[in-house]
């Protein structure tokens, strides 16, 4: 078996190092900062900048301690071995929306490509169904909404309860190109799972021990690897 980028299942998978804290972890854990010719330094949540980049593995608030004490722009001296760089003040903040606009961007990708549905009758019938592996509720989702989709995908042997959203319905009705989007249900373990890992690097980068309300929510599977296939 094999990955969709037709990798054997032990490929080695690309691992980077936090030029703050050289801890050594997957390039999906980390985020990527690149060089661009004007020597800004910019986020590349994505991975794909052309040129060299250099990689943190740290929350915004250790970011933005290091960005002030001038830490940060001796690792990326270091790390793009030139020291005519310039490291926006607000660099934690950029990352902050750039991770949040990947989440929603995301969303509405597995809204085109068919793998996401809304509505409370549509989400409550594929619970009950099994069909759904993540749920999902707006921020401003009423209690007794939430409470009734969470009793179905439990019936359907789901989670416990649907994560809730850090964004109210408002936002997630324009990243899905929908009216009034409050529940969502992932319909792919595939889909879910790539969902649920561009809110986690979100969540994580603003505060990394909160973590998300959420039940039960498929793991990753070696047999819907997804290869990022960005610069270094």
């Amino acid at each position: 078996m094999r990955t969709r980028n037709n990798e054997p299942l032990d490929a080695h998978v690309p691992e980077r190092s936090c030029i703050l804290t050289r801890r050594t972890a997957p390039r999906e854990e980390l985020i990527r900062l690149a060089l661009g010719p004007d020597g800004q330094v910019a986020p590349d949540v994505r991975a794909r900048a052309p040129g060299r980049g250099a990689w943190i593995g740290v929350g915004r608030a250790a970011l933005d301690e290091a960005n002030a004490k001038g830490k940060l722009k001796g690792a990326l001296s270091r790390a793009f071995k030139t020291g005519a760089i310039d490291v926006p003040a607000d660099l934690g903040e950029r990352i902050e929306a750039a991770l949040r606009q990947q989440a929603l961007d995301r969303l509405g990708l597995e809204a085109r490509g068919g793998t996401l549905i809304n509505g409370a009758e549509k989400v409550e019938a594929a619970a009950r169904q099994g069909k759904v592996r993540l749920l999902i509720h707006a921020a401003d989702a009423g209690e007794d909404g939430r409470r009734k989709l969470d009793q179905a995908w439990r019936v359907g042997g789901g989670g416990q309860s649907g994560l809730v959203f850090p964004e109210e319905r408002t936002i997630l009705s324009m990243a899905l190109g929908r009216e009034n989007v409050v529940h969502i249900a992932l319909t792919e373990a595939g889909a879910a799972r790539r969902v649920l890992h561009a809110i986690d690097r979100w969540q994580a980068f603003i505060d990394p021990d909160a973590g998300l309300e959420r039940g039960h929510a498929v793991g990753p599977s070696t047999s819907d690897v997804i290869v990022d296939e960005g610069n270094a």
